[in-house]
């Protein structure tokens, strides 16, 4: 049997963070589908081909340990879970504050399907405040970045920021 995990996200850019909680949930699972939602709620700077775009580039490396899905969705996070075959949903956690938030989703999770279990990773210290948000707003503002993401994503970021 095929260990399918679904990593769901919006990835308004997909940071180390998230490169980290894919490199471990990696070891564990044979395929794993990066699920990049169509979130226009959250007012994501960058459009979702774009999202996608960076995606497939940032997980070029990971590829060498499974195989790695990108794939675009919208609506309730377990459904696309079923529609992809995964039997896990990972997630990441940063704070207690990821942990409230999650926990409730997770509860609601499992009223909506108990065949899906979710996995929860934490984040390695070096990645625990990192946030898309937070990065945008640096390279808005004249930060640098490139602590934070692949070089790929800093320059859309830089372009994104008129700092080319």
């Amino acid at each position: 049997m095929t260990r399918v995990g679904l990593y769901p996200g919006t990835f308004d850019p997909i940071h180390n963070g998230h490169i980290d909680i894919m490199g471990r949930a990696v070891k564990f699972l044979d395929k794993l589908v990066l699920g990049v939602a169509i979130n226009t709620g959250k007012g994501p700077m960058f459009s979702l081909e774009e999202r996608v775009a960076i995606a497939e580039e940032a997980v070029q490396p990971l590829r060498e340990k499974a195989e790695i899905v990108i794939r675009p969705y919208e609506g309730l996070t377990m459904h696309f879970a079923r529609e992809v075959g995964a039997q896990v949903v990972v997630r990441g956690l940063r704070a207690v504050a990821d942990f409230e938030f999650e926990f409730q989703i997770t509860a609601m999770n499992q009223q909506l399907d108990r065949e899906i279990e979710t996995v929860f990773l934490m984040a390695d210290p070096r990645h625990q405040a990192l946030n898309s948000r937070l990065i945008k707003e640096i390279a808005l503002l004249g930060g640098e970045v490139s602590k934070f993401v692949s070089e790929g994503v800093r320059a859309r970021l830089m372009a994104k920021a008129g700092r080319t």
